[in-house]
């Protein structure tokens, strides 16, 4: 018996690889001088040097960050508002997705449309009217205000991801469960919204990062620092004369980390697809 050839990479292969740990290298280098500087002595914040484990590498900057500043009351904020904002953003978005999925009533594309529209325009021109806006109903310097601002701005990319998606599930499975006996919102919630959920993860997690990792919004509507958020917790280490660096590293370091637990968690959503029931032709 003749030994199998091995193939032979081609060298548009060996060059899209390449291309790929480029690319790969560098998004993760600066992750990891993030790390770096997070494990660096106080003696050493502005060393230039490029070694990923620096000399004398210690945990002090998470204990400061964790213990000697208002880090959890930050997370505990972010965790109030982003919280809240991923529920409310989920039951709206799926509601109002599903209406311009399925039915069809005067303004349906111009609010479609308008929905569309609004991703446009940078979110640094909502600034103004979201301040007078929320000066006028008393909800500056609140937890609600923000919430009611992230919620908005998230809205219009996920009614558009619950309609798309409501799309391809048939519309003979809800109308078979209306000859069953079910009314249209029991239709609704037993068959349609369960085999939603993918969308329904991307739409939870979309909600969840526009409102954890949020800063010029919240810095128009939060002033007071009992009530600031992560981002502008983070901020205030930056100070006029000097930055606490390895705090900061530290403390952005440690903010991803509710973020991937939810990915993870979400993933399992993602990639489980449609495995609920079919259509025979």
């Amino acid at each position: 018996m003749t030994a199998p050839r091995r193939r032979r990479l081609r060298p548009l292969t060996l060059m899209s690889h390449a291309l790929l740990i480029l690319f790969s290298f560098a998004t993760l280098y600066p992750i990891l001088q993030i790390v770096t500087v997070s494990l660096r002595p106080s003696d050493q914040l502005y060393s230039t040097s490029l070694a990923l484990v620096p000399k004398g590498a210690t945990l002090r900057a998470f204990y400061v960050i964790l213990f000697e500043r208002d880090f959890l009351v930050w997370m505990r904020n972010s965790l109030l508002v982003s919280f809240a904002v991923t529920v409310f953003g989920v039951a709206l978005a799926s509601t109002a997705g599903y209406a311009f999925s399925r039915y069809r009533f005067p303004g349906w594309t111009a609010g479609l449309y308008s929905f569309l529209l609004t991703q446009l325009f940078p979110a640094t021109m909502l600034m103004l009217p979201l301040y007078v806006m929320m000066k006028a109903v008393g909800l500056l310097d609140t937890f609600t205000g923000l919430a009611i601002a992230y919620t908005a701005t998230a809205l219009p990319f996920s009614v558009w991801t619950m309609r798309g998606y409501y799309d391809t599930i048939p519309i003979e499975l809800e109308q078979a469960a209306l000859i069953d006996g079910c009314g249209p919102w029991s239709a609704f919630t037993r068959v349609t919204f369960p085999l939603a959920a993918p969308a329904l993860a991307i739409t939870a997690l979309f909600s969840f990062m526009n409102a954890w990792s949020e800063f010029l919004v919240a810095r128009v509507i939060v002033n007071r620092q009992a009530l600031y958020t992560l981002p502008l917790g983070l901020e205030s280490l930056a100070g006029q004369f000097q930055t606490e660096w390895a705090n900061y590293a530290a403390g952005s370091l440690l903010v991803c980390v509710p973020v991937m637990i939810l990915f993870v968690v979400l993933n399992r959503w993602l990639v489980s697809g449609l495995a609920l029931g079919g259509v025979k032709g």
